[in-house]
């Protein structure tokens, strides 16, 4: 486990250079550290390469002062410090390679900087530096490609992609992050490889899908994931949705109204996952009555697509819920009108739950209209359906509400025993306090209601 960060602190290169210079060991500035520097972005971390082998790695650190250690990606080369709150990486020269049928690569530590550098990804990651001298070491060209704006792979993009699948998606959400172009030779090369991504765990796949959706805009990156056929190893079911036409009169287009939902989205990533899955049961549940396309159900649906998608990942239990919430309840807050009594907006409150406010932003995405009054309408709609939950929250605290009966008083007014009669009672007076008609302590107006209920039940058993 990483050690927290400790107190900001000054740039541990110096030290860092001093230590290993010390040992007679080289140390270079490289990756994604070095791209940013050029780019003039900001880059949290400081990724280092060396010909130093890992145990002597950790000496090395101490000796330049780290506050902690983590050796967790030591049998791949990897150790990591923590100086104050700057997270450092140090890797041994190295090259690694998946085997076929495999999901975790072969890693050979290697004895030169060209070796290493000819084994990353793209030209741009392909660039080291110097942390003594600041000389930049650019052997593929990778400072022409960032001024040219292109992603450009390694020597053989075909035989960095079969080292590790995953560049191909990551080839993508570079591209996003940076605003940069997939070369033409790089681009037919993951065409060609896509399907290679199916060798890659799940969890490293959502993991550059969170990055990718929370890039900006994200769609450029789900379009070329679709249009590299990359996206049939990801989320096959998206692909149904290309060309799928929501009327026969409208001309719009699923897939595109997606896309744009996405982008109208903050960069939450359970807002985005929910838009880029809203509409994901429309293909399995369209049907035409009289002329008029429907998509009965979709929502529901949708909501049993999107747990299997994300399980499928390996997201956790917290998102998934999430994410399954707004796609079951996309279209409710779109459906409001002033006629909702207070029982009403309760229970939309209460079905929310903490997804809430992420529902509210969802539905404000989800209009996508180009007629002017109709999009002015339905953030109307949102709008007043916000203000209600304001003031009902102002007034009680919705999630709290219960039935004035538990299950154990349930039981001591009839004289029974536990049994599945208890829920429908308690549903029963959980939706009168919600409605209003009866007080959340009204103990004895809770009892007839109860009584009637149960009356009911029975009536309806015989």
């Amino acid at each position: 486990m990483h050690a927290p960060p400790g107190p900001p602190s000054a740039d541990p290169t110096p030290a860092l250079a001093d230590a290993f210079s010390s040992a007679g060991k080289a140390l270079y500035l490289v990756g994604g550290s070095v791209r940013d520097l050029l780019l003039g972005r900001p880059s949290p971390d400081l990724d280092f390469t060396t010909d130093a082998r890992p145990r002597q790695v950790k000496t090395l650190l101490r000796r330049a002062g780290a506050d902690s250690i983590f050796a967790v990606g030591e049998k791949f080369g990897t150790i990591g410090a923590w100086f104050g709150d700057c997270l450092v990486e140090v890797t041994t020269y190295r090259s690694e390679r998946y085997q076929p049928g495999s999901r975790k690569p072969d890693v050979e530590f290697g004895h030169s900087l060209y070796g290493d550098l000819s084994r990353r990804d793209f030209t741009v990651n392909a660039i080291a530096q110097d942390v003594r001298s600041g000389e930049l070491v650019d052997p593929f060209g990778g400072q022409a490609d960032l001024k040219a704006r292109l992603i450009r792979a390694v020597g053989c993009a075909a035989e960095r992609f079969a080292e590790d699948p995953l560049r191909l998606l990551r080839a993508v959400r570079l591209a996003v992050q940076l605003g940069l172009e997939i070369e033409p030779a790089t681009r037919q090369a993951i065409v060609e490889e896509a399907d290679r991504l199916a060798e890659i765990s799940r969890e490293r796949i959502a993991q550059e899908m969170h990055k990718l959706l929370l890039a900006g805009p994200p769609t450029r990156g789900i379009r070329l994931l679709c249009d590299l056929g990359l996206m049939r190893q990801i989320i096959p079911e998206l692909l149904a949705m290309r060309g799928m036409l929501e009327d026969r009169y409208r001309h719009k287009d699923v897939f595109e109204h997606t896309l744009q939902v996405v982008d109208r989205s903050p960069p939450v990533l359970a807002v985005r996952w929910a838009a880029l899955l809203h509409d994901i049961a429309k293909p399995r549940t369209r049907s035409v009555e009289n002329g008029q396309v429907h998509f009965f159900g979709h929502e529901r649906v949708g909501e049993q697509m999107a747990a299997r998608i994300l399980a499928g990942l390996h997201l956790d239990r917290r998102t998934i819920e999430r994410v399954c919430t707004l796609v079951r309840m996309h279209q409710r807050a779109n459906s409001y009108d002033e006629d909702w009594t207070d029982g009403a907006v309760r229970r939309f409150m209460r079905e929310a739950g903490p997804a809430l406010e992420d529902l509210l932003v969802l539905s404000r995405a989800d209009v996508t209209t180009r007629r002017p009054e109709k999009m002015r309408a339905a953030a109307r709609r949102v709008t007043a359906l916000e203000t209600r939950v304001a003031e009902i929250r102002a007034r009680e605290d919705v999630e709290r509400l219960s039935s004035p009966l538990d299950g154990h008083e349930l039981m001591a007014l009839f004289g029974r025993g536990p049994g599945p009669w208890i829920k429908p009672i308690k549903d029963r007076l959980l939706s009168a306090v919600l409605d209003g008609t009866l007080a959340p302590d009204d103990k004895e107006g809770a009892a007839a209601v109860a009584r009637e209920t149960l009356a009911d039940l029975e009536g309806q058993a015989t």
